[in-house]
């Protein structure tokens, strides 16, 4: 059995950032769980069981990426799951000191558990899903942004004024 990765995330929506960030971790790793977790420091656009159908069908043609919820601790999922290591992205200097801390308190947690870090490709170094959102609600084009089928669940919730 080869090395599972977990990527955890909100994912609200995901973009073409985090599918990058993935398809550079699956050359690192045999098995990718992408983990759909809460944060409490945001409100979703999307329900849950919305992001899950972006993520799957995002993924669906990649046989070593499997997606599933989870609630409560990063540390408890990964270690459900066999996994030894968490992927994160860091698109700029902004994200690395919360990514930093949260990678102490998860080897504080379980010190069998690594982080590791990965860098997007420079056309998306700026990309966050707040962006998307953002951007997606004034109008502005983001269709190059997100896969197709994201984009046009954005243009929906928007067009309804939920956005």
């Amino acid at each position: 059995m080869g090395v599972t990765a977990i990527y955890p995330g909100t994912f609200d929506p995901i973009t073409n950032g985090h599918i990058d960030i993935l398809l550079r971790s699956l050359r690192l790793f045999d098995h990718i769980k992408i983990g759909i977790g809460p944060n409490p420091k945001k409100t979703a656009l999307f329900s849950l069981e919305e992001r899950i159908y972006m993520v799957r069908e995002s993924v669906r043609d990649i046989s070593t990426v499997s997606v599933e919820a989870f609630d409560g601790l990063l540390v408890d999922f990964a270690r459900k799951h066999g996994a030894k290591v968490i992927i994160r992205g860091l698109r700029a200097v902004s994200d690395f000191e919360y990514e930093f801390q949260m990678a102490l308190m998860n080897r504080k947690l379980d010190s069998d558990i690594e982080t590791v870090f990965l860098m997007p490709s420079e056309e998306y170094s700026y990309l966050t899903s707040s962006i998307i959102k953002v951007v997606g609600s004034l109008g502005g084009d983001i269709s190059t942004l997100v896969p197709k089928h994201v984009y046009i669940m954005l243009k929906d919730k928007f067009k309804d004024g939920k956005g």
